[in-house]
Parts: structure tokens; C-alpha cells; sequence
């Protein structure tokens, strides 16, 4: 593959990881064991844990480690769900949520009755704030992306977490696809929030920012004692049991000093790579549009609606030539799905099934973006034309 640009799904490994989680891998020995080597495994598994909270500005007994982005979300949510039994039935969801969220907070619904109070988009696919707020009295928990996973869209997460707070209601905020590209803050979008109420768990994840597959963490406050998914040895606050990954972890560490050290400078140079592409795009297909919102986005999501044009044909076609995009839609068992965060738009189901997610990362450079552009106009003329094919059958 010559031209990656969905970084939103996976970005390429780190060298500086990789290292790190050799030279990890070599220490022999359970970070839960009171000898020798199990004392000399937990050194290095807390101090990639201290690192990993300075990232997040968060306390170090606050992160706890996981698999990954979905074990994280779905410990937040079901784990403040349950242990609010007894206080609050309902969880609060805005529409356009990562499906990690969506099919946790459904299992919920159906499997152990919790209402949802679904909270709508606005146009550019940030979260309405007021209708937030207004949905929180009463609820057992809320939760929201920090910016939106695949229009890019970042949402004004320091009001989410006032109304949260104010309302006596535990937030989770989804920031896997935010860490490393805005200065996820956990402290400070906390705030003066007391108890359980406001921000209480943050999600990320490592292979984001150029750490491994299969290593995240959950920023739980320590004023805060969600249910606990796994069961067994009591690691972690008890909230996730089980033999910690201390090569993951230091590797996870390495990744997200980097990525925080050189966030403003990927952002600049990122975001006027995605303006060079965004502005090729309209010059070369000029009903070409742009979802999200044009200022307040992730600096490498480029979403573009190709009107009369299925998505996935364009990406078939692109990939042909050797670039990697998405369509940003959900695939449940290989099956391509409109985006139901185009439809939280107000869109139809034809322009939710028209779009590509361009995303691009700190190994992007203009050679690619001038790849896709050279290689657009055939790939979009051809999918249009088969567009145009399938209609008239129709």
C-alpha cells in the first residue's frame, strides 16, 4: 500500500514503542508477584502508568489499563450504570456515537432495561449542548465523544462536563479518537466537580497515537467506583482484574509522550495538508462537500459527501490504485452500513451511504495528498457513472 490515509482506524507503530515494548517484554515476572522479579515488572508497569497520567493530566491511580478502546467504553458505561442501580435508570446518549458506545448502551436497553435519552446533533455534528443538559436530570450516567470519530467535529466538552456536574450525573467522555490531536485534559475539564458527579472516566486508546494493538486505559476518578467487567485477582482498584501487559503499558507510554510532545506541531502541519486536500477535492469535484464543522475539527479528518456517488465504490476504486481511505460508515460482519452519523446530520440514507473519511496522520505527507488527488477524478467518474448505471435499473 503506497498512500495510507485512515489513520482514524489504525496509525502506523511507533519505533520508539516497538523498543519500548522489547526491552519491556524482556523483564520476567507478574507485576502481582511480591518476589524479585514480580516487584521489578510492577516498576515498569507503574511508571508507564505515571507517564500515561501526566499525558492525560490525570493521578496515577486513576488510569487503568485495558485491552483497548471498547473494553474501555464498555467499563465506563455499563460499570457507572450499574453501580448507580437503585438512584437512576436512564443513560444519557447523543446520537452519532462511536459504535462502542451505541451497542453497549443497547445491551443495556434491552438486556438490563435502561432507558436511553438520545441527544441530537447539530449540523456540523457537534453535540447540542442545551438538549444535553436538559436530557441529564435524573439519569444514571451520560456519555459523549470528544470529537466526533468520523466527521471530526470537536464538541464543547468543558460544557458537557459543567451540565454533568450540575445535574449530579457521572460523565464518560470517548477521547480515543482525540487523544494526541487535542490536549485531552482530565483535571481541568473535570474542573471543581465534587463526588461522583461531572467527568468521571475517560476512554483512550494506544494504537491511535502509534502504540500497539490491543493496550488502553480508563481514567476513572478516584471519587468514582464503576461496576467491575472482569472479575478475579482485584488489579487495579478491582475495576479490571486480571495479569496487567507491562510491555503494552511501557509501549503505550512512549507513544503517548510522543504524541503529546509534538501536538502542536503535527496539528499545523496536519490541518494545512487536510486545507491542501479539502481545497483539491473542491476544485476537482466541485459538488464535493465537507461534513463537520469547518473550524473546530480534528486537524487530519477530512469528511467529504460525494453527492450521487456511492462511498464504497470510490474507496474500492482508490484502493485499486493503492490509497487507503474509509468510508466511515460501520461494517457489522463485513457488511457496509450507511453512517449513521451523516443520518444524526439530518441527511439521507442516500448521502450517508456517499461519503469518504480522508484521515490523515504524522506520516502523511504531500506526496500522498497529491496522490489522491491525481487519482480522484478517474475513481470518482467511474463510481459516478456506476451510480448512474444502478439508478436507471432501478
Amino acid at each position: 500500500m503506497s498512500v495510507y490515509l485512515d489513520h482514524a482506524a489504525t496509525t502506523p507503530l511507533r519505533a520508539e514503542a516497538r523498543d519500548a515494548w522489547l526491552a519491556a517484554s524482556a523483564t520476567v515476572g507478574n507485576p502481582s508477584s511480591i518476589h524479585g522479579g514480580g516487584q521489578a515488572a510492577r516498576r515498569v508497569l507503574e511508571d508507564a502508568r505515571e507517564r500515561i497520567a501526566a499525558a492525560l493530566h490525570a493521578d496515577p491511580i486513576e488510569v487503568v489499563f485495558t485491552s483497548g478502546g471498547t473494553e474501555s467504553v464498555n467499563l465506563a458505561t455499563k460499570g457507572l450504570w450499574w453501580a448507580r442501580q437503585g438512584d437512576a435508570q436512564a443513560v444519557v446518549l447523543p446520537d452519532g456515537e462511536h459504535h462502542a458506545t451505541l451497542d453497549a448502551v443497547a445491551w443495556l436497553n434491552v438486556q438490563q432495561g435502561a432507558e436511553v435519552r438520545s441527544v441530537p446533533l447539530r449540523p456540523t455534528g457537534a453535540i447540542d449542548t442545551a438538549a444535553f443538559a436538559a436530557a441529564l436530570p435524573g439519569a444514571a450516567v451520560a456519555t459523549a465523544l470528544v470529537a466526533n470519530n468520523e466527521v471530526g467535529t470537536v464538541n464543547d466538552v468543558i460544557a458537557l462536563s459543567a451540565s454533568a456536574a450540575e445535574a449530579g450525573v457521572p460523565l464518560h467522555l470517548d477521547a480515543v479518537g482525540a487523544f494526541g490531536h487535542v490536549d485531552v485534559d482530565f483535571a481541568a475539564w473535570r474542573g471543581a466537580a465534587s463526588g461522583a458527579a461531572g467527568l468521571s472516566a475517560l476512554s483512550v486508546s494506544a494504537h491511535k497515537i502509534g502504540g500497539p494493538v490491543g493496550i488502553g486505559a480508563l481514567v476513572v476518578s478516584r471519587h468514582v467506583t464503576p461496576a467491575a467487567l472482569l472479575h478475579g485477582g482485584g488489579q487495579q482498584r478491582g475495576l479490571r482484574s486480571g495479569t496487567q501487559d507491562i510491555a503494552g503499558a511501557a509501549a503505550f507510554a512512549a507513544a503517548a509522550e510522543l504524541a503529546v510532545a509534538e501536538r502542536e506541531r503535527e496539528a499545523a502541519r496536519v490541518g494545512a495538508l487536510r486545507d491542501r486536500l479539502v481545497a483539491g477535492i473542491r476544485r476537482l469535484v466541485p459538488d464535493a462537500e465537507l461534513l463537520g464543522d469547518p473550524q473546530r475539527r480534528l486537524p487530519g479528518n477530512a469528511h467529504v459527501l460525494f453527492p450521487g456517488v456511492a462511498g464504497e465504490t470510490l474507496l474500492f476504486l482508490l484502493d485499486q490504485q493503492g490509497i487507503a481511505v474509509s468510508t466511515g460508515s460501520a461494517c457489522q460482519a463485513g457488511v457496509p452500513e450507511p453512517s449513521h452519523v451523516v443520518r444524526a446530520l439530518g441527511r439521507s440514507d442516500d448521502e450517508a451511504r456517499s461519503v469518504l473519511r480522508l484521515s490523515l496522520g504524522r506520516t502523511t505527507t504531500d506526496a500522498d495528498v497529491d496522490a489522491l488527488l491525481a487519482a480522484l477524478p478517474d475513481a470518482h467518474a467511474r463510481a459516478a457513472a456506476a451510480g448512474a448505471r444502478s439508478r436507471a435499473r432501478s
